[in-house]
């Protein structure tokens, strides 16, 4: 998702469709994925994290600065909690510097979508997990650990941080804050406060860093997409599948299909489809991933079952119950009457709160049974 708030920022600063920046982008993109593969995958996201890291440092400090410092700019925004639209604050939102009311439509909001569906379905993202099976021993990922980990802490800490300060910059110079400002769409609030008040010279280095940002993770996902099409879908058992060619065909039409995602998707869709995909992949892989990484034998009956299961449960949960994704895709509404089947709290619980932990005791019960057989055989 945050490919789509490139091709707004292009959009902002360049003054291009987002037609055109979508397609100029995956085509770029596309093309060293193809004819680079893997390898060409991980040494670009080397440098691109390397600018990443530089420009979002920079964008803390500058805003930090614009706001009149770290403890000026706090303070500034927790003096703002009177102007949170009326709509939120009947939801439960307090404020921009504080916890949403316990227990209300907005706290379930960040605590289960926000929180745990970013914070734990990262953990589960096929095309990382791919990146963490090449490493050739144990010592080289807990040499990674010593980077990725502040890089993580940078890369989600500062996109916060900005996100909610950028609510004083616009109050102090529009008297607006950040939704407003940017006219209702949440997605173009970055790019606008980049436009407006950082120099030239770092529109283009955050130019750069979106750019980093969207290629190394759709390069990521490219591969892994069209490797698991050619490999695991279309081809499982046939030797064809494993050839170069083919794996060049399954991404390009993985690109194909992912241009046309993101031509149909709505404004302001970027967090939800962002905590919508990690959820999944958390609900779906993250069990199997686990047992996988500390048990010696994982099951592969458990890993098939528990990726089933959290699959269509999260996939129920999300038509049927939470109402922010069946609302709009009205199924439950045709099936049933009703937009959602179950009463509050439960329509703004995510669905990976339901999804995961059942996966997981699947997941665990077959590991368990099969170790117990190993153990005591017939």
């Amino acid at each position: 998702m945050k490919q789509r708030l490139v091709f707004h920022f292009l959009e902002t600063t360049l003054s291009i469709s987002y037609t055109t920046a979508l397609i100029a982008f995956a085509v770029v993109v596309a093309l060293y994925v193809i004819y680079g593969g893997l390898i060409a995958v991980m040494y670009t996201d080397a440098f691109q994290g390397a600018i990443m890291l530089i420009g979002m440092t920079v964008l803390l400090v500058l805003t930090y600065i614009y706001v009149g410092g770290v403890s000026a700019g706090h303070k500034a925004l927790a003096a703002m909690s009177d102007l949170v639209p009326e709509a939120l604050a009947g939801q439960g939102m307090t404020g921009w510097a504080s916890m949403p009311e316990l227990g209300s439509p907005i706290w379930f909001t960040l605590i289960t979508t926000l929180v745990l569906g970013v914070g734990i379905g990262v953990l589960a993202q096929p095309q990382l997990v791919v990146r963490f099976m090449t490493a050739k021993e144990n010592k080289s990922l807990n040499r990674a650990v010593l980077v990725g980990g502040p890089f993580i802490l940078m890369m989600t800490g500062v996109a916060f941080t900005v996100g909610a300060l950028t609510n004083v910059y616009f109050y102090q110079h529009v008297g607006k804050i950040a939704v407003d400002a940017a006219g209702g769409n949440v997605d173009s609030i970055i790019p606008l406060y980049i436009n407006m008040a950082t120099p030239d010279l770092f529109i283009v280095i955050f130019m750069l860093t979106l750019l980093s940002a969207a290629m190394s993770t759709l390069s990521s996902l490219y591969h892994t997409m069209g490797t698991a099409l050619v490999c695991d879908i279309w081809g499982r058992g046939q030797k064809c599948a494993m050839s170069l060619r083919a794996n060049q065909i399954g991404c390009i039409v993985m690109m194909i299909v992912s241009v046309a995602l993101a031509l149909a998707m709505p404004a302001g869709i970027i967090a939800r489809a962002t905590a919508m995909f990690m959820g999944l992949c958390a609900s779906a892989f993250l069990p199997a991933f686990a047992v996988g990484v500390y048990a010696r034998n994982p099951s592969k009956a458990g890993a098939v079952v528990s990726m089933i299961v959290g699959t269509v449960i999260w996939f129920i949960w999300t038509i049927f119950v939470h109402t922010a994704e069946a609302k709009v895709l009205g199924i439950s509404q045709l099936l049933t009457g009703a937009v959602t089947i179950l009463p509050a709290p439960w329509t703004v619980i995510d669905p990976l709160v339901i999804a995961l932990p059942i996966s997981l005791i699947v997941m665990v019960v077959y590991q368990l049974r099969d170790r117990k057989g190993t153990e005591n055989p017939a």
